[in-house]
């Protein structure tokens, strides 16, 4: 994946229209983008739709619905909504380690048993057991003394994601971005690369987080490209209109798939086990799986 665009579960228009939007991911979201007093009505329209979508046979992009946090007391009812739908996988907000994937694999194993012959909605149902996880793993100076957790926790995660704005709140940062620029201040740079080490551990996708400013296309493509090239597989979007943006910047350029594609062929011409030279450079391991690495995104996209 290379996009997860969220969609607010309470509007009909929004949701049809997100299957046009190109994105990898769409995230039905139960959580920030429904107010408390329409949360049972994105339930609603949320179900209502992936019941047409089921019943029409379209071929979708991955589906997964961000539930709310497990503090809130909602998240049972979320599950209880959309898991006869079986979507690809779930959203954990505000997630603070290992013991909440536990409850939450817990709730999913307990509602997979209800509902074991409904395919999944947005993903191949013969190959797919499990509903997957990605959890928002930074919304809370709690949860950044266990990052260190989710390596081995379950294998449902797929991705791990960090969140900029909870987090200033829970901190009582008065911003997150350095005066007149769209960079991270010192904080949140430092949160963004642990989100980045942690996803690494675990052997899951690092996603980096939403961009506020909808319109800014220039700072998108720049955000997006720091991105990729400091390790993160993907990134989110709230807007239709920021997903091709993220799309080209987190696919290899010619260039990039170029140098991959010579670097395997050097390992392959090695005599040597795990070392390689090309341009007079000596090549080692971590570079061919980096080069593999580039390879599968490029022909994935």
């Amino acid at each position: 994946m290379r996009s997860l665009l969220f969609v607010p579960a309470d509007s009909p228009r929004k949701l049809e229209k997100s299957l046009q939007s190109g994105s990898d991911v769409l995230i039905f979201d139960l959580e920030d983008a429904v107010s408390p007093s329409r949360k049972q009505e994105g339930r609603v329209e949320l179900v209502k739709f992936l019941n047409e979508v089921k019943k029409a046979g379209l071929k979708t992009p991955e589906l997964y619905v961000r539930v709310n946090a497990l503090t809130t007391g909602m998240t049972l009812a979320d599950l209880a909504a959309v898991m006869p739908c079986r979507p690809a996988g779930v959203v954990l907000p505000k997630s603070t380690g290992a013991r909440d994937l536990a409850l939450l694999s817990a709730y999913l194993e307990a509602f997979e048993h209800l509902y074991p012959q409904t395919p999944s909605v947005g993903s191949d149902a013969s190959t797919q057991a499990l509903t997957s996880i990605i959890a928002i793993v930074t919304e809370t100076a709690d949860s950044l003394a266990r990052l260190n957790e989710y390596r081995g926790a379950t294998p449902r995660l797929a991705g791990m994601m960090w969140g900029a704005e909870d987090l200033s709140g829970d901190i009582g940062a008065l911003t997150n971005k350095e005066e007149g620029t769209s960079e991270w201040t010192t904080p949140f740079k430092l949160v963004r690369s642990l989100c980045l080490f942690a996803a690494s551990a675990a052997g899951v996708p690092a996603i980096d987080t939403v961009p506020t400013e909808i319109n800014n296309v220039e700072a998108l493509t720049r955000e997006t490209r720091q991105a990729y090239r400091d390790g993160f597989s993907a990134k989110a979007a709230i807007h239709p209109g920021q997903v091709p943006v993220i799309n080209a910047a987190m696919t290899p350029d010619a260039a990039t798939q170029e140098w991959a594609a010579r670097v395997i062929a050097a390992f392959a011409a090695s005599a040597s086990v795990g070392v390689a030279t090309m341009d007079g450079k000596m090549l080692d391991t971590p570079h061919l799986r980096l080069a593999k690495k580039i390879i599968a995104a490029a022909q994935l996209a």
